[in-house]
């Protein structure tokens, strides 16, 4: 069993940025993969971006450029950083990360972007 809690949502305007944290219950050194995920109203969830235990990382399109993923294994916590922030980065983030075959999500967090 593996809990994950999401923390740093909130609302910002255009541009602006935010840190999101998800913190484990279990060391994730061995986590091969954690990610976060986000759902917009209407739409369906989809990668954010991800990290595996090497340090590799991989992004949407969309948030190229603009957010980075880092995980720190000492404090069991994955960051999203995400910079110059748009109206369409509005959604529910989420956690994720997959262990011995099986998926594990956080409650998510809002991330509301609005002037």
């Amino acid at each position: 069993q593996v809990q994950l809690v999401e923390s740093g949502g909130g609302l910002v305007q255009p541009g602006g940025s935010l840190r999101l944290s998800c913190a484990a219950s279990r060391n994730i050194f061995s986590f091969y993969v954690m990610g976060w995920y986000r759902q917009a109203p209407g739409k369906q969830r989809g990668l954010v971006a991800e990290i595996f235990s090497g340090g590799s990382t991989n992004y949407a399109d969309s948030v190229k450029g603009r957010f980075t993923i880092s995980r720190d294994n000492a404090k069991n916590t994955v960051y999203l950083q995400m910079n110059s922030l748009k109206p369409e980065d509005t959604a529910v983030y989420y956690c994720n990360t997959l262990v011995r075959g099986t998926a594990y999500w956080g409650q998510g967090t809002q991330v509301t972007i609005s002037s």
